[in-house]
């Protein structure tokens, strides 16, 4: 069972943080809603602790978030995707993103929400009487959300405030600074060890989809790896890759994307996105649509409602550069892209050819000549789907954010960095791709785990913040108008545009924030 069906009931308990002390110009806009639970009466139970944590995790969940808008803020401003369009969705691509965006505005606040609410639950939740381990646990599940969070923030504002207290315990709100980014690196750090001691190894299986031990470790070895700390993120590493831990990568790689094969053995932690016919654009309220909506987003261009967008020719010459064992397309190369061509690859026993919603082939979709690259990794083709276009929330397919394949890739890249092309590393690398029957590697250089990530990772919401860690932002995105030609280029580049413009709602509601670097002229 899918544990976002609980989110919406604990969905009122706590308030966003930041955002909404911007609505002081109405007093008649704040007034207490008599069937909301207070702190006071309602931090009493077990079952309170349970809605609190559910609560938590609920903003995942939020169409601000995951489930639609946290996409123009990570795959849509790499170097694989050139979204159709001048808007807000592809503005922040383009380097052109401005403080009043509504759009980057609510994944902002759908962040600090997650934030908001798991201060909440660690507040509260040690002085319930339960028992103690089902207490640790939800202890633990909020500081791995809180240092998800900050992850999340650090990285794609760069100059966030650290807030690990509940919004009452706040004097002055426009008193509250923009933390060091490294003293948010340490909260993150901090909070992950804490998750590590108090998390479990495993759910019951109606609780499948909260996060583990594993899923911690995981986050605290990514965010060493960010880091440069590559000792720390290498010893972090090994834990996941030690046999006892359970995780492993699946045997066919295209079930870290199928609604049948959700929360399996590789997957460290994934979104859980449910398709119950619901709609709506209410954030995590009762009643309204947690699908993957962002599939309108990824969708092919006249198989959604949306502008879409296509993908540059690179990624596939990438793709195509190197051929399988048996002399074939990289089996990958299908479930990511939906391009030009008959060839096809024998996979699992499966034939994969190009193609994307109820089976159309591209020449059939477009004609012979069109050679535009298309998304198809998410897509849920085997649900049924005639295409995108029929709706929001349409598919419940999982959106995995944590794979063992990331982590032995990410293992392999810190051992590089620590040790250059070792056997340590060589094997990890080639773990990967013997699943795809892609050759190993017998030498390895840090392209080739760049290149490799690309190939296994690609629309998975890592490459931008992988460009922004690595320093290639500029060389990559910035100085290549071509990587972003369908909405404009990226003539509106400024040092400091690699991270996103504070939103004005913010400033406007601080004495003390300033804006990022490159949004002031």
């Amino acid at each position: 069972m899918k544990i976002n069906k609980i989110f919406p009931i604990a969905g009122m308990l706590t308030m966003l943080l930041l955002g909404h002390t911007a609505c002081d110009e109405s007093k008649i806009l704040e007034q207490t809603n008599p069937n909301a639970p207070a702190a006071s009466t309602f931090w009493q139970t077990a079952d309170d602790a349970k809605k609190g944590i559910m609560g938590a995790y609920a903003p995942f969940t939020d169409i601000w978030y995951y489930t639609r808008f946290e996409v123009f803020v990570s795959d849509y401003r790499d170097d694989l995707v050139n979204g159709y369009g001048t808007s807000e969705r592809t503005a922040a691509g383009q380097f052109a993103g401005v403080p009043e965006s509504n759009a980057a505005f609510w994944v902002w606040a759908a962040m600090f929400k997650g934030v908001s609410r798991a201060n909440d639950v660690l507040a509260n939740v040690p002085d319930i009487d339960m028992d103690q381990s089902a207490k640790d646990n939800i202890l633990g599940e909020a500081y791995f959300i809180r240092a998800f969070n900050y992850f999340n923030l650090v990285n794609t504002w760069l100059n966030v405030p650290l807030i690990i207290v509940p919004a009452g315990e706040i004097l002055n709100t426009r008193e509250v600074p923009q933390a060091d980014p490294a003293v948010v690196w340490e909260q993150i750090e901090k909070d992950l060890l804490e998750a590590q001691k108090l998390l479990p190894s495993d759910w019951s299986e109606t609780d499948k989809g909260r996060v583990t031990n594993m899923g911690a470790t995981a986050m605290l070895g990514k965010a060493y790896l960010y880091q440069k700390k590559y000792d720390e993120a290498k010893a972090a590493f090994e834990k996941i890759l030690d046999p006892a831990s359970g995780y492993g990568l699946e045997a066919d790689y295209r079930d870290n994307f199928r609604e049948a094969s959700e929360n399996n053995k590789e997957s460290l932690f994934e979104i859980q996105l449910l398709a119950d016919g619901n709609q709506g654009w209410c954030a995590d309220c009762a009643s309204h649509g947690t699908g993957a909506a962002f599939h309108q987003d990824l969708a092919p261009q006249s198989y959604t409602g949306q502008d879409g967008m296509r993908i540059n020719q690179w990624a596939l010459d990438l793709f195509l550069d190197e051929t399988t064992i048996n002399g074939e397309i990289d089996p990958r190369a299908f479930t990511t892209l939906f391009w030009n061509t008959t060839e096809t690859t024998t996979y699992q026993g499966d034939v994969l050819q190009s193609a994307t919603y109820e089976g159309t082939s591209f020449q059939d979709a477009y004609g012979a000549t069109d050679q535009r690259i298309f998304a198809s990794k998410h897509l849920d083709f085997e649900q049924g789907y005639s295409a995108a276009s029929i709706g929001w929330h349409f598919s419940g397919n999982n959106l995995r954010l944590i794979r063992y394949a990331d982590i032995l890739l990410m293992y392999a890249e810190a051992e590089f960095e620590l040790n250059g092309s070792t056997q340590v590393a060589l094997d990890a690398i080639n773990e990967v791709r013997a699943r795809v029957d892609m050759p190993a590697f017998t030498t390895l250089t840090m392209q080739d785990i760049r290149d490799e990530r690309v190939k296994e990772l690609s629309l998975e919401r890592s490459r931008y913040y992988d460009l922004l860690r690595w320093g290639l932002v500029k060389s990559r995105i910035a100085d290549n108008s071509s990587i972003k030609s369908e909405s404009g280029g990226t003539g509106a580049y400024q040092p400091g545009r690699e991270y996103m413009a504070i939103p004005s709602i913010e400033l406007d509601n601080s004495d003390v924030f300033t804006q990022n670097p490159g949004y002031n002229n």
